[in-house]
């Protein structure tokens, strides 16, 4: 799958979860990298993402991973936090 294409998912897949009761979300186009056959797509709030004010960013946006074999789509773990954080090639 092209990144451009999992990219696509992953924005689908952030709209399809954003709640109600949460500040409008987007992806943080600038972070979005390839790690061991992951796209991973930070996220957080707009507000942020246009100020990048520590004091504005949301704490738990785990990355969406999108699995360019397969295409799956999800969100990061606590367990898989390495992979965003020691990113390979």
């Amino acid at each position: 799958m092209e990144q451009d294409e999992a990219l696509q998912l992953a924005v689908a897949f952030l709209a399809d979860s954003q709640r109600d009761d949460e500040p409008p979300l987007a992806i943080d186009a600038e972070r979005v990298r390839v790690s061991n056959g992951l796209l991973i797509v930070p996220y957080n709030s707009v507000q942020y993402l246009a100020s990048r004010e520590p004091r504005e960013q949301l704490l738990d946006c785990w990355p969406i991973l999108v699995d360019l074999a397969h295409g799956e789509v999800r969100f990061g773990t606590l367990d898989e936090r390495h992979l965003w954080r020691n990113p390979s090639a």
